[in-house]
């Protein structure tokens, strides 16, 4: 399985950037502790991150026929960008959105995601433990993908050969 880990605008700031929000901890630190989780999983992880929208949806469309899944912190993105939430949809790829911080607990204008409505599910409020329970569902949800796509395949192969039988 191959995942790809999408952070958006400001997420490089870690551990400088209001650590009362967003913990001390640097955004070098979450992807190392992914790496070894993803390892332990048998999971190959790639990480991205940009401050610009464009860069993003590039990413997000690269990952159409190359990865099973997204894990994408859209960050300040989340709540503007019709563009992001539209090449999510596109890439049909299960994508789940994180947040550090609890977004429903903060302002106003946070509190709303675009990004969320097209995305298998949406972790907030867990600081980097966020990145670790998006992995864990990812892995899930493509399995449960890959148990129903394997089945089809049965369902089609026992078919043909009850025809060619006949």
């Amino acid at each position: 399985m191959k995942v790809m880990v999408i952070q958006g605008p400001n997420l490089n700031m870690l551990g400088v950037r209001d650590p009362r929000i967003y913990g001390p901890v640097k955004l070098e630190t979450i992807h190392e502790n992914i790496q070894t989780q993803a390892q332990q999983m048998g999971i190959e992880v790639s990480f991205f991150q940009s401050n610009f929208e464009g860069e993003i949806v590039d990413k997000i469309q690269e990952c159409f026929g190359q990865f099973d899944g997204i894990i994408i912190n859209p960050a300040a993105y989340s709540h503007t960008s019709v563009a992001i939430r539209d090449a999510i949809a596109a890439v049909n790829l299960p994508t789940i959105e994180v947040h550090i911080s609890n977004i429903h607990a903060r302002e106003k204008f946070r509190q709303e995601s675009l990004t969320a409505a097209v995305c298998a599910g949406v972790i907030a409020g867990f600081g980097p433990l966020g990145y670790h329970l998006a992995l864990n569902g990812l892995t899930q949800i493509v399995g449960e993908i890959n148990a129903v796509k394997n089945a089809r395949k049965q369902a089609v192969a026992q078919a043909q050969t009850a025809q060619e039988q006949q």
